[in-house]
């Protein structure tokens, strides 16, 4: 998969609520009132990204979830890192 242009990056973030680029990855932290609802959150990332074949880097701070994305076979950002950006984005709702 080819790696996205800076100018593609910039774009397809303006569609991703509170996502922001982080060198060659993108990445945000979600926000949950309770842990149990941060895990069951993680679940639902973990089914989307199995079904993708592409995993994000996850970091569990009691009820704060940091996803942080990139295509580390390709050197940096892909479609496929917005594929399951928007993925995650549903998940959370």
């Amino acid at each position: 998969m080819a790696k996205l242009t800076d100018g593609e990056i910039a774009q397809r973030l303006r569609a991703l609520p509170a996502w922001a680029r982080a060198g060659d990855a993108i990445r945000k932290t979600f926000t949950f009132s309770k842990f149990a609802d941060g895990i069951r959150f993680v679940d639902r990332v973990a089914a989307a990204a199995d079904a993708m074949d592409h995993h994000p880097d996850i970091d569990i701070r009691y009820t704060a979830i940091t996803l942080t994305l990139s295509t580390h076979s390709a050197g940096g950002l892909t479609a496929k890192d917005f594929d399951l950006a928007a993925k995650i984005e549903a998940a959370a709702r």
